[in-house]
């Protein structure tokens, strides 16, 4: 397979705990980057998926997006404890 050459820089430190760490540069990099590509494309499908139901159904009400960031909040704060704990 053909593979682009690019140049990366990193801060000291980080080349520094990579080199330690004995991983290949190149490879922690190629499934970073494909990582955040599918990241960014599922994030995409999702922007579309709601756009596509808000055509459908409509805008969410105040009490419907009140309810739901409550949820977020109430979610996030049990991870958080979680970890935490």
């Amino acid at each position: 397979m053909r593979m682009a050459r690019i140049q990366v820089y990193l801060p000291d430190d980080l080349h520094r705990a990579l080199k330690e760490s004995g991983l290949s540069p190149s490879e922690l990099l190629q499934q970073a980057v494909r990582a955040e590509l599918k990241k960014r494309e599922a994030l995409a499908g999702i922007d579309e998926y709601l756009k596509e139901l808000t055509a459908e159904i409509g805008e969410p009400s105040r009490a419907e997006k009140a309810r739901a960031e409550a949820l977020v909040r109430r979610m996030t704060r049990r991870r958080t404890t979680r970890r935490a704990g």
